[in-house]
């Protein structure tokens, strides 16, 4: 794991050391903590958390809280609705209606109905499920650095995890749409190309495509926001080949991206399935399968699908204080103006390092590309994690992506202000300055 505390190395106190030596001691060997200093937090509030000293970082990392953490509307609806009732759906409740009606209300007519889970490994695990039902293949193509999850039927296709999580036989893996070391090439053309070239391998192997399934802002491979439109040649492959397409929006989802309301809009694609996660109850586990009816049709009338907690009654409360307060406060909006604010500047701030050899992003998600010199565009890894860890000593926190490490990932709460922009820009040009 980039970015990763590795044990043994720094100067921690000795608290700190028993703390760590404790977790070890009784949750595994298999836990990382961020950071070459990790960070002991007690407490959240809007885009603040706080350690135990009471010293306040300015979160630009956590997606999850995507209103900010604890936001009082959210709180409310899950105090509220966990004294009235928490059942599942096997009973009749209108909250689950209201809500998945207003959620598919965001989306393309075509995607009109939602099934629910509780996180977005399930979500995307029972969209494989439905896309064999449906295509009745099993070939999945996913780009080459992907996270979709950490079930074991989608951890196959999350290379992201690592060279010690296999692949399934299933699996191909095509190069991200990389536009920044791809310059001046056609990229939806290429990305395309790739996909078309995995999909006959599978069929070489005797392998019959089932889905093509992307992270639609392609988070894992180093933020990817453009150019827009690039994704349809690669959408026509798979439907060609007897497939459907997956958008994984997770991450980009719920106006993170400013233009849209989901990622896969802003290339005019309509996908066939769609899955949600983290955001989607502002850290109160839901998550959900947004689908075309006819896609879901083989998949319903011969499984059924049952989750004890996917979409009980405090979840839907949850989620409906997040999806109305994205609504009714102009979220997207405010994604949209303070993302392309704190875009611009640092831009600004980097034209002074040669370090910074791309500033890319989508609303409020930002990428940051981390290089030895802008000439060769070759990563620089050890430097981002540098950076990543000077910021987080100065009180702003972010983390690294990318296949080679070295893309810096800021994705702050949707509530994020100019005031917080320009605390994060002050101390990301301090970092620049202090870890050459």
């Amino acid at each position: 794991m980039p970015n990763a505390y590795v044990p043994g190395v720094g100067n921690l106190s000795a608290k700190y050391e028993a703390m760590i030596e404790r977790r070890a001691r009784v949750l595994g060997p298999a836990y990382r903590l961020m950071y070459e200093t990790p960070l002991h937090l007690v407490r959240g509030e809007g885009v603040w958390l706080y350690d135990e000293e009471g010293r306040a970082y300015l979160d630009a990392y956590n997606n999850v809280a995507s209103l900010g953490h604890c936001h009082p509307r959210v709180v409310e609806a899950i105090r509220e609705q966990v004294g009235i009732l928490a059942t599942n759906t096997r009973y009749i409740h209108g909250l689950i209606l209201d809500y998945a009606e207003r959620l598919v209300a965001t989306f393309p007519a075509e995607l009109s109905q939602v099934m629910f889970a509780c996180t977005g490994s399930e979500a995307n695990d029972l969209a494989m499920r439905i896309a064999r039902a449906f295509t009745g293949g099993t070939g999945i193509v996913v780009t080459e650095n992907a996270y979709h999850g950490i079930s074991e039927a989608v951890a196959c296709f999350s290379p992201s995890l690592g060279q010690a999580v296999d692949l399934g036989m299933h699996v191909r893996t095509v190069p991200a749409p990389d536009a920044y070391r791809v310059a001046g090439s056609d990229v939806g053309g290429k990305f395309t190309a790739d996909v078309e070239a995995a999909i006959a391998d599978l069929k070489r192997h005797g392998i019959k495509p089932a889905a093509l399934i992307v992270d639609t802002l392609f988070t894992s491979d180093g933020v990817l926001p453009g150019p827009k439109g690039f994704l349809a040649g690669a959408v026509d492959a798979i439907h060609a080949a007897g497939g459907i397409f997956v958008a994984d929006e997770v991450q980009p989802g719920f106006g993170r991206a400013g233009d849209a309301m989901w990622g896969f809009q802003r290339h005019d694609v309509v996908p066939d399935l769609v899955t949600l996660g983290k955001p989607m109850g502002n850290g109160h586990p839901i998550s959900a399968v947004v689908m075309r009816p006819e896609v879901c049709d083989e998949f319903g009338r011969n499984a059924r699908y049952f989750n004890t907690f996917g979409g009980n009654a405090v979840s839907c409360a949850a989620a409906m204080a997040v999806l109305r307060t994205i609504e009714e406060d102009g979220l997207m909006a405010n994604s949209a103006r303070v993302g392309g604010y704190l875009t611009e500047g640092i831009r600004g701030i980097s034209e002074g390092h040669d370090a910074v050899g791309d500033v890319r992003g989508a609303g409020l998600f930002i990428g940051v590309e981390i290089v030895t010199d802008r000439a060769n565009r070759s990563p620089d890894r050890q430097r981002a994690s540098r950076i990543v860890n000077r910021m987080r000593d100065l009180g702003v926190l972010i983390s690294v992506t990318g296949k080679f490490h070295n893309a810096l990932k800021i994705r702050p709460p949707l509530v994020f202000t100019e005031a917080n922009a320009d605390r994060f820009i002050a101390a990301m040009d301090e970092a620049l300055k202090t870890t050459g």
